[in-house]
Formats: structure tokens, C-alpha cells, sequence
């Protein structure tokens, strides 16, 4: 079916939107520059004809405003970055700002993509928050580099420890920056794993927001139960397209059609509805909200999400040998994150489901585990029994599910 042949390339999320953050330390002083276009003046020549697209044929055409802005990061990539600053009735935000990071293989129409009753951003909007949506580097949106384009393979030289390290902190300080005010953070998958990488290693981060919200969380991740994301990770899946020289992993080329129909061959792993062999069975998606095109990541973002599902830590990128380690690290295996390094009184919302094949509870358990000691009226967790990996961002009841309860956490802090 269209539907399904539509999101068969996402079966690359081979750590599809959960195998989802690196060194953050002093490098994460970014800088940022301020681009804006808003629909209802000229449009500026920086900004891409994409992005106008994202604006006029996501947001405008649903009764909306929308700004464009770019944000340049502290090793060069030129970010995308939309702002939804009223809600359809046209009255002023009156609450803070709200910052959406979507997973792998997406992004920020992740938030928009359903009707404006069942989209986060347009409810957010509506409810009075300034809504910020984040494109991360290599997307269609965040193609834009000062000295590189994707047609080098250096442009494609990172994994989610430079998303975490640049990308998060560079939107964080530029949307503090427009708006004087500190922000409440949603992430999805990917988008989690940023997060948690992010408020692990750089006070700065958490110094500039008031919460975070994590939907499908990723952390550890050698408990998943989609035998497909298994063995691709087992089979080196994405080492080898590193060594065939793709750089940029395009879920719908022909050379990650073959690797995938390979690993569908193998005994056991039953590609019959290949998405719910990646995220698990999701209970309430719209058929109609499922037929998008991936996109691209770098490949070494699947190598180093494969080695977090074979080693079952949350390490920094493993170049593969002890010198190179030693010359990245100062030390012969990469450093860990440390879940537990999360200020204690930082409040977070963990939403995740029963359902979930890549975000699974068992996963989970370790991950809250490490967060024992975190203060209990600053941690709030929700298990949605039905829900699997696309629910909290496609579901049609996600609004009164998972979204409500969310803008309550925000009323907290």
C-alpha cells in the first residue's frame, strides 16, 4: 500500500527516530546569527526555498504565522529553525517558549504534521506558548554549511554526539537570545537522546531551560525488542555503507534498498509491515500522516547508534581502535555519559510506551534507574501501555494522551 511503501525507507531507522546525544564541555560555546523572514514581508535571499516551503505549505496553509530563522553553529552548519509566535486566533504568545526537536530520519514537520487539534506545535501555539521548531544538521532544512556543502564527505564527518554538542545548545542560545526567557524543551526519540547527552555535560544548557519533555526516550538501548533493528546494528549495517564511501545515509538510494532487503532476508525477521517491525505496533496512527519521505543522516550517526545497541552503554563515538580513541579521548575506549551527572532538581517528563520496540520499558527501567536519585517532584514518568515509538508524535489522541498532561508539566515550571 502507498502508505507502507512510502515509509518503507524508514526502515532505516535502523535506529529509526530512537536510537537516538557528545563532548560538549567548553566546545559548546556557539554563536548564532539572526535571520529572520517573515511571511508577510520580503523574503530574505539567506534563507532557502525549502524552508519557505516548510512555512507556506505547513504552517500558513493550517491559519498560522510563521518565521523563519538560521542559526549557525560553533563547527559551521547552518540550521533552519521555524517560529509559530501566535496561535490561529492571532493573540500574543503569553507563555514561554517552547523548543520541538523531532528524531532521526525526520524533522520539524514532525510537529505539524497531523491537524492542528492533534499537532503539538499548533497546540502549543494555541495555548499561548512561542513555538520554536528545530531542524537538525542534514535534514532539508539544515543543508547550509559556512565552508562545506553535502557533496563532502566532511559535511557528514558527525553523529548524535555533535547534535547534542552544537545543534541543541546552538537553538537553545539562540531562542533564549530572541526572547529573553529561559524555554520548556520537547524532544522525540533522537531528540531525547540529545537531551540527555546535552544536560549530562553543559551546565550551560540547563541553565537556560526551565524543563524538558521526552517522548519515546532513548538512553540506553541493548534491550530493544525489533529483531529488524537488531540485526541490522549486529550486522554492522551501518559500518558497512561507511566503508562503501556513503557518507550521507539517504534511506531511499538503491544501496540502503539492498542492505535492507538482505537483512529481511535473514531468518526469523519478518518484514511484512516493515514499520511496526522498527517501532513496534502503533496503535493510533492515521494512515494518512504516515506517507513522507526520511530523511537523510550521516551515516556515522547509525554506526555509533548501532554500537550503543551492540554495547548496551551510552558512550561517545567509537572510532574502532585504541590510537584514535586515544587521540580523540585521551584515553583508549570513548568516555560514557552519565545519566546520573543530570542536576538533580532539573525537572523532567519522561512519556513512553508499553508498546515501544525502540524506546522499551526495559530500557527505560535502567535509564530511571540512574535517575534514583533525582528529586521526585522534579520527575514526572508516564507509561502509555499502547502506545509504540510513533504514537506520541502521530497518534490522534495524543492531544488528550500524552500533550495535556505535557502542557500541565509545563504550568509546574
Amino acid at each position: 500500500m502507498a502508505g507502507a511503501i512510502g515509509i518503507l525507507p524508514i526502515i532505516v531507522a535502523i535506529i529509526i527516530f530512537s536510537i537516538i546525544p557528545s563532548e560538549i564541555e567548553a566546545r559548546t560555546k556557539l554563536y548564532t546569527t539572526a535571520v529572520v523572514h517573515d511571511h508577510h514581508e520580503n523574503p530574505t535571499n539567506t534563507i532557502s526555498p525549502f524552508q519557505d516551503d516548510f512555512c507556506k505549505s505547513t504552517v500558513e496553509s493550517k491559519g498560522y504565522s510563521c518565521q523563519q530563522h538560521q542559526v549557525i553553529t560553533e563547527d559551521g552548519y547552518i540550521l533552519g529553525l521555524q517560529r509559530i509566535p501566535v496561535g490561529r486566533s492571532g493573540k500574543q504568545a503569553d507563555k514561554p517558549p517552547v523548543l520541538l526537536q523531532h528524531g532521526i530520519f525526520s524533522d520539524g514537520v514532525t510537529w505539524v504534521r497531523n491537524s492542528p487539534e492533534e499537532s503539538l506545535a499548533f497546540i502549543l501555539a494555541d495555548n499561548g506558548y512561542d513555538v520554536w521548531l528545530a531542524n537538525s544538521r542534514g535534514t532539508v532544512y539544515s543543508r547550509g554549511h559556512q565552508s562545506l556543502t553535502p557533496n563532502d564527505p566532511d559535511y557528514w564527518n558527525w553523529s548524535w554526539d555533535e547534535l547534542a554538542a552544537y545543534d541543541l545548545p546552538a537553538f537553545i542560545q539562540y531562542v533564549h537570545d530572541q526572547t529573553g526567557e529561559n524555554i520548556h524543551y520537547v524532544g522525540h526519540s533522537l531528540g531525547t537522546l540529545m537531551a540527555f547527552a546535552a544536560l549530562s555535560e553543559d551546565d550551560n544548557v540547563s541553565s537556560k531551560l526551565r524543563s524538558a519533555a521526552l517522548l519515546s526516550p532513548i538512553a540506553y538501548l541493548n534491550q530493544i525488542r525489533s529483531l529488524l533493528t537488531k540485526a541490522a546494528a549486529y550486522l554492522f549495517l551501518g559500518d558497512q555503507l561507511y566503508w562503501l564511501g556513503l557518507h550521507e545515509f539517504i534511506p531511499k538510494s538503491q544501496e540502503v534498498s539492498k542492505l535492507l532487503g538482505n537483512i529481511c532476508s535473514k531468518p526469523g525477521i519478518n518484514c511484512s509491515d516493515i514499520l511496526a517491525a522498527f517501532t513496534g505496533l502503533n496503535c493510533c496512527i492515521n494512515s494518512s500522516t504516515i506517507d513522507v519521505d526520511p530523511q537523510s543522516t550521516a551515516t556515522r550517526n547509525l554506526i555509533h547508534l548501532a554500537q550503543m545497541i551492540r554495547k548496551g552503554t551510552i558512550a561517545k563515538y567509537d572510532y574502532g581502535n585504541a590510537d584514535e580513541n586515544m587521540k580523540q579521548y585521551g584515553k583508549p575506549t570513548p568516555p560514557l555519559y552519565n545519566m546520573s551527572s543530570i542536576p538533580n532538581n532539573f525537572p523532567l517528563l519522561l512519556s513512553y510506551g508499553g508498546k515501544d520496540e525502540l524506546s522499551d520499558v526495559n530500557d527505560v527501567s535502567v535509564l530511571l534507574e540512574k535517575l534514583k536519585d533525582h528529586e521526585q517532584d522534579k520527575l514526572v514518568v508516564q507509561l502509555v501501555e499502547n502506545y509504540a515509538h510513533l504514537d506520541f508524535v502521530m497518534g490522534d489522541n495524543a492531544n488528550k494522551v500524552v500533550y495535556n498532561p505535557l502542557m500541565d508539566f509545563f504550568g509546574l515550571h
